[in-house]
């Protein structure tokens, strides 16, 4: 009997009513202060905390069925929630409020979750905390948007002296609007979420008394410039700003005899900006590949593109700063003219930046282009990794293109083979200088040479030859067993009988560090010799 003596005594002590009943947490709801801005609904309010006094704050609502200790906290979104605010505070039962009032956070959506804690420990957490348990289960978050001056041409390029349609969310009362060439300014900056340009043309001062609280598109005339990337530059009267990129096609294919296309359906495919207000951006990086991207949105970061200041702007600025005439190209516009049109057009087409997305008259377009004797330009790594298909405007992603049997290496001359998302980076290695002399000419490289280090080495994501590379593919320089053995970067080149000649640079940052030494020069060079038919 005495060794049941403890455990009997314990169970008689374990009071009969003990609270095992975790608090309810109902009628949870956001709203903000003032007018609400149009699609706001009880899980979505719209603040601007500028100290204007409209909408300046968020309120958020609840009820308690016992009395409990509230935490709230609030997150923004990537692949995981990222707590920007945090709050603990004791209630008694009933209907209470719990008030967010921000400064210095970004434009965008933020998640809003409770967890209730009683006095005999029980909890209650209410809100989403990850994109999967929005997937599996469909709940959402009470999310709070944080209202800037959230612009975006509905196009990625316009023809010049045409109308474009600007799209403007802002709860200014007067806007003053800008247009800017990229590339030619002075002064980049290093700001991720600042943009730097020559202003074109005169300022345009709009009211905006009427659409403080709604959604409005403006006519905005593209006046007659050189085919270019530009920005227009919003800035509201209190002193915030938006950027809206766009790109002004030349007045037909060929005005120059070679073509830049930015990387504009890329772009969209890392903006994190969340349309449907369920506080995850619309983005396959978000943890759900169905989601569709649609081209036309503003991005975050006050609208410039997502690594637009790592991996285009310095090409941009090499391009003016060598006297380079070319004309630009968004990636649409390369679905309008067949091969035959683009090889009759340009003797050099250039994708600087990171195309990792392309639709299938894209890839059909370009190749057919390289077929016929059309020279490319590969200045980043992971290109034409994944077909898209585009339908009014938005992208739904489809396979990746070497399990349909084109591998993007039967084009480039490499593919994709890994990333650590820039963990590592090293210098290249020279290793063809017997073999492309003209390609390493005035940089005083020899094989052996090691390039790329006093500015951070590069990678990020690598590519490497495949089975498929075509014949006669020759590495120019490497960055060995970068993510371990075998995990090396090839920088590669080759030739076709039709006499096309195509580079790929294998690390995804080389087209961005133009302007530095020797890459500048290395540019210079290739240049020279794709620019000739």
């Amino acid at each position: 009997m005495r060794l049941f003596a403890l455990p009997l005594l314990a169970l008689l002590l374990v009071p009969a009513s003990a609270d095992r009943t975790a608090p309810a947490v109902t009628s949870f709801h956001v709203h903000a202060t003032g007018k609400a801005f149009a699609g706001d609904r009880p899980l979505l309010a719209t603040i601007s905390p500028n100290g204007d006094g409209l909408r300046d704050h968020a309120t958020i609502s609840f009820r308690l069925s016992e009395p409990a200790r509230v935490s709230l906290a609030i997150s923004k979104t990537l692949l995981h929630p990222a707590l920007v605010y945090f709050r603990t505070q004791s209630f008694p039962r009933g209907l209470h409020t719990m008030t967010w009032a921000p400064t210095n956070v970004p434009p965008r959506t933020y998640l809003v979750r409770l967890s209730a804690v009683d006095g005999a420990g029980n909890r209650t957490t209410v809100g989403v905390g990850s994109a999967r348990e929005l997937r599996m289960t469909g709940a959402r978050s009470p999310v709070i948007r944080v209202l800037g001056v959230d612009a975006a041409f509905r196009r990625p390029s316009y023809d010049q002296d045409h109308d474009a349609e600007l799209a403007v969310e802002s709860d200014a009362s007067r806007l003053t609007i800008e247009l800017f060439r990229s590339g030619s300014e002075r002064y980049a900056g290093d700001a991720r979420n600042e943009m730097y340009g020559v202003p074109v043309g005169e300022p345009l001062v709009v009211p905006w008394d009427g659409w403080r609280n709604r959604p409005h598109r403006i006519r905005y005339r593209i006046p007659a410039v050189p085919s270019g990337f530009y920005y227009a530059k919003l800035t509201a009267d209190d002193g915030r700003v938006g950027y809206a990129p766009l790109i002004v096609r030349p007045p037909h294919v060929g005005t120059t005899r070679a073509a830049v296309v930015l990387p504009t359906n890329t772009w969209q495919a890392y903006n994190f900006r969340d349309e449907d207000g369920d506080g995850w951006g619309d983005t396959w990086y978000a943890g759900i590949s169905t989601t569709p991207v649609r081209l036309g949105r503003p991005y975050l970061d006050r609208g410039v593109p997502p690594k637009f200041r790592g991996y285009d702007v310095g090409f941009l600025r090499w391009l003016h700063e060598t006297g380079r005439e070319v004309d630009y190209l968004a990636e649409n516009d390369l679905e309008r003219y067949s091969g035959a049109e683009l090889a009759a057009a340009y003797d050099l087409i250039v994708f600087p930046g990171h195309t990792e997305y392309v639709t299938r008259l894209e890839y059909d377009h370009v190749a057919r282009y390289r077929d016929l004797g059309g020279n490319l330009a590969f200045l980043s790594a992971n290109n034409f990794f994944w077909q898209v298909e585009r339908r009014n405007w938005t992208l739904r992603k489809v396979a990746k293109w070497r399990n349909l049997d084109r591998p993007e290496a039967a084009l480039i001359g490499v593919q994709y083979l890994a990333n650590d998302e820039g963990v590592v980076k090293a210098p290249y290695t020279v290793v063809s200088a017997a073999t492309a002399p003209w390609f390493w000419e005035g940089t005083d490289l020899a094989d052996g040479s090691e390039f790329g280090a006093v500015h951070g080495g590069f990678g990020i994501e690598i590519d490497a030859r495949a089975r498929r590379s075509p014949r006669g593919t020759i590495v120019l320089a490497d960055v060995p067993n970068l993510y371990g053995p075998g995990y090396t970067a090839e920088m590669t080149y080759y030739e076709t009988p039709a006499d096309a000649k195509v580079f790929a640079a294998g690390t995804l940052d080389f087209g961005g560090r133009a302007r530095y030494k020797p890459v500048k020069r290395m540019l210079s060079n290739l240049w020279e010799r794709l620019s000739q038919p």
